[in-house]
């Protein structure tokens, strides 16, 4: 389930936060983290109409990324930290 949720906050950046907070967890998931994934979706269900619609066709549109990682600086549990950030326009 995260993962597909993972994949929708490519044009729903409005529930990133959430699905990145669950994923934290997926090592060792609790009844809350399902609980909040299921809330999620009822979410989702409730606000089909949003979105980022990207354009095919429009030379004049233009998609600027930046990426950062972290590799495994934590020394406790050596996991990864990335973030990114995209200028859309």
């Amino acid at each position: 389930m995260i993962g597909s949720l993972l994949y929708l906050t490519a044009s729903r950046p409005d529930i990133m936060f959430s699905v990145c907070l669950c994923a934290r967890f997926q090592a060792d998931p609790r009844e809350s983290h399902l609980t909040t994934i299921k809330r999620i979706f009822r979410y989702l269900l409730g606000t089909q109409g949003l979105g980022i619609w990207y354009p095919r066709h429009n030379t004049s549109f233009e998609i600027i990324g930046f990426s950062d990682s972290d590799f495994t600086r934590c020394k406790v549990d050596r996991k990864s930290t990335s973030g990114t950030c995209q200028f859309i326009g």
